[in-house]
C-alpha cells in the first residue's frame, strides 16, 4: 500500500478520499484552489497545497500546478476523484512518465472507453448491444442527413469526445438535423477540442441502468451490480438507487455480464461504470463508460458492503481482488439523492453564497456525504453539487420512506437547493411503480 498520495479535486469527493486514507493508513495531501481555502476537509489532510486562483482553469484542471505539488509533497500516487481531470488520459500519462501513479485506469483504456466511437466498436466485438447508428464519425451535414435516413427520425447527434450531457442535439426531422449539427460540432469542439460526431438513432422514454465494475491489474473483473440512474434533468442525474426497480432477473444477469465482457475486452482494472439504456420492451443498449469512481457510487457500497474507493487505492498499489461472487450480493436497498445548491422553481439557477443555517438529517439508514457546514461560503466556480443523501433499508419501499423522513430534517438557509424536488420525485406514483423514464422531469414536471 502506498504511504502517501495526493488528492486532485475538491468538495465532497475530496473527503471521501481522505476517509479511505485515514482507514488504510495512507497519508493524503489535498490540493486546493483559492476559493476553497476554508474548506473544513482540508483540516484533515496531512498536508495542504495551494495550487492557484478560483477558476479551475487555474487549479483543479492545470496539471503542472498538480505534478508540481506532488512532487513537493513526494507523494506515490494520485487520486483523480471525479471530474476536473479523472478521465484524462494525457494526465494519467504525466502521472506515469514522472513516476507517480495514476489511482484509476490504464491512459490506453482511457483512451479507447473516452472516444465514443470506438468504444462502441469495441462495444461490438464483446458483444455487447449497441443502438443502431453511424459507422464512424460524420463529417458534414449532407453525411448526416444520409446516416438520418437509413436510421430513421428521431435521431441524435453526440460529440465522440463527449461526456456530462454536452455536445448533444436531437433531431426529429432534416431541418432540426441540418440546425443543430453545426451547434453540436461548436460545442463539442469548445468542449471538448474535438468537434467529430456520431450519430445514433433516437430511443425515446428509455431507463438509464448502470453496472459498477472493478478489475485488477491480474486480469480479474467483476461486476458489483448495476444501479438505477434514470432520475434526470437536463441529462443530468438527480436520483440513483440500487437495486434497479422492475427490471426483469434475467435482464440484470444480462446487463452485469454485458459490462463484464466489454471491461475484460480493453483490460480494465480500477472502478468503472458501464452504461446501458433500457427501452420499454426490456432491450438494453450500450452507451458509455466512465472510467472513474461514480458520483452514485454510495449506493453500491450500502448494499454489497464493499468500499469502493479503499479498492481503487488498493488495486493501484498492485493488490489482487479478493473478492468472488459468493462475497457478492445486494443487501436491501439504497437511494441517493444529489444535493445542488440550485433553485428549481427558476430553471435551477445557482444558489453560491455563505450557508447561514445548516443542519443535516440523521437516524436509521441514513448517510449525508458532504463538506458544507454552517458559515460554507459555496463558491460559484464549480459544481453545484453540495452533498449526498443515501439511505440503506431492508426494502425499497422503506427506503423511499426513509429518505424522504430524511429530507425533511435538512435545514439549509437561505440556499435554494435540489431538496424539494427530489422530495416530489420521492412521493410520485411512477417512481414509487419504477415506471419513470429520463426525460419524465421535464416533460411532465417542469413544464406544469
Amino acid at each position: 500500500m502506498f504511504s502517501r498520495i495526493l488528492i486532485a479535486n475538491r468538495g465532497e469527493v475530496a473527503l471521501r478520499i481522505i476517509r479511505a486514507c485515514k482507514e488504510l493508513g495512507v497519508e493524503a495531501v489535498a490540493v486546493y484552489s483559492e476559493a476553497d481555502r476554508n474548506a473544513s476537509y482540508l483540516h484533515l489532510a496531512d498536508e495542504r497545497i495551494c495550487i492557484g486562483g478560483a477558476s479551475s482553469a487555474e487549479s483543479y484542471l492545470n496539471i503542472p500546478r498538480i505534478i508540481a505539488a506532488a512532487e513537493i509533497a513526494d507523494v506515490e500516487a494520485i487520486h483523480p476523484g471525479y471530474g476536473f481531470l479523472a478521465e484524462n488520459a494525457h494526465f494519467a500519462e504525466v502521472c506515469r512518465d514522472c513516476k507517480i501513479e495514476f489511482i484509476g485506469p490504464s491512459a490506453e483504456s482511457m483512451k479507447a472507453l473516452g472516444d465514443k466511437i470506438r468504444a462502441k466498436e469495441l462495444a461490438r466485438q464483446a458483444r455487447v448491444p449497441t443502438v443502431p447508428s453511424s459507422d464512424g464519425a460524420v463529417a458534414t451535414v449532407e453525411e448526416a442527413v444520409g446516416v438520418a435516413e437509413r436510421l430513421g427520425y428521431p435521431v441524435a447527434l453526440k460529440a465522440a469526445a463527449g461526456g456530462g450531457g454536452r455536445g448533444i442535439r436531437f433531431a426529429h426531422n432534416e431541418a432540426t438535423l441540418r440546425a443543430g449539427f453545426r451547434q453540436a460540432e461548436a460545442e463539442a469542439e469548445a468542449a471538448f477540442k474535438d468537434g467529430r460526431l456520431y450519430m445514433e438513432r433516437c430511443l425515446e422514454n428509455f431507463r438509464h441502468i448502470e453496472v459498477q465494475v472493478l478489475g485488477d491489474r491480474s486480469g480479474t473483473v467483476m461486476h458489483l451490480f448495476e444501479r438505477d440512474c434514470t432520475v434526470q434533468r437536463r441529462r443530468q442525474k438527480l436520483i440513483e438507487e440500487t437495486p434497479a426497480p422492475a427490471l426483469d432477473r434475467a435482464v440484470r444477469e444480462e446487463i452485469c455480464a454485458a459490462a463484464v465482457r466489454l471491461a475484460e475486452a480493453v483490460g480494465y482494472y480500477s472502478a468503472g461504470t458501464v452504461e446501458f439504456i433500457l427501452d420499454a420492451h426490456n432491450e438494453f443498449y450500450f452507451l458509455e463508460v466512465n472510467t472513474r469512481i461514480q458520483v452514485e457510487h454510495p449506493v453500491t457500497e450500502m448494499v454489497t458492503g464493499q468500499d469502493l474507493v479503499s479498492w481503487q487505492l488498493r488495486i493501484a498499489a498492485g493488490e489482487k481482488l479478493a473478492l468472488s461472487r459468493r462475497d457478492m450480493a445486494q443487501r436491501g436497498c439504497s437511494i441517493e439523492c444529489r444535493i445542488n445548491a440550485e433553485d428549481p422553481e427558476h430553471n435551477f439557477r445557482p444558489s453560491p453564497g455563505r450557508v447561514e443555517a445548516f443542519v443535516a438529517p440523521g437516524g436509521p439508514g441514513v448517510r449525508w456525504d458532504s463538506h458544507v457546514y454552517q458559515g460554507y461560503e459555496i463558491p460559484s466556480q464549480y459544481d453545484s453539487l453540495i452533498g449526498k443523501l443515501i439511505v440503506h433499508r431492508p426494502t425499497r419501499t422503506e427506503a423511499i420512506a426513509t429518505a424522504r423522513r430524511a429530507l425533511e430534517e435538512f435545514v439549509i438557509y437561505p440556499t435554494k437547493t435540489t431538496i424539494p424536488l427530489c422530495r416530489e420525485v420521492l412521493g410520485h406514483p411512477n417512481f414509487q411503480a419504477g415506471t419513470w423514464d429520463t426525460t419524465y422531469i421535464e416533460r411532465e414536471m417542469l413544464n406544469r
